[in-house]
């Protein structure tokens, strides 16, 4: 998004209930400072992310897209953040195959107590988003639905 002419990213992050969504509470309860690029989105466990869900927030707007669960070995669900880490890989390979620079995901972890790193996180991802530039990849998709393959085949 461009605001009075400069670039501030969007970014959307899909975090886990019982960890990094308590750390991004305790980061503004505690009044911590960091940008307010962030669009959240709680989920119950980070190994239940869908993929197709983090694409679509790019095809939608978004400059970036955070996943942020419990650190591994400390998942609610015992294997979900395990899960996660696969589909990241996989999801890596996909961003590169459509062109987009992996940096615009990311995959971090923080536990229900670490508000600092919730809150530096968000700020570095920022500044890398910033670096980066906006995302106009609503070119590459045939339509406002990614999943028409007929209209796209035609």
């Amino acid at each position: 998004m461009i605001e009075n002419g400069t670039f501030k990213p969007v970014i959307v992050g899909f975090l886990c209930n019982w960890c990094s969504y308590r750390a991004a509470d305790l980061a503004g309860t505690s009044r911590m400072g960091y940008p307010s690029t962030l669009r959240d989105i709680r989920i119950m466990c980070t190994g239940r992310l869908d993929p197709t869900f983090v694409l679509r927030a790019l095809q939608k707007g978004a400059d970036g897209v955070l996943i942020m669960g419990c650190h591994p070995g400390q998942c609610h669900y015992q294997a979900g953040n395990y899960k996660a880490i696969r589909r990241f890989a996989l999801l890596k390979r996909t961003l590169r195959q459509l062109g987009l620079e992996e940096e615009r995901v990311q995959l971090h972890w923080a536990s229900a107590a670490e508000g600092v790193q919730f809150a530096e996180t968000v700020a570095r991802m920022t500044e890398q988003i910033k670096a980066l530039g906006p995302l106009d990849w609503s070119h590459n998709w045939p339509n406002e639905d990614p999943y028409a393959v007929e209209e796209a085949t035609e």
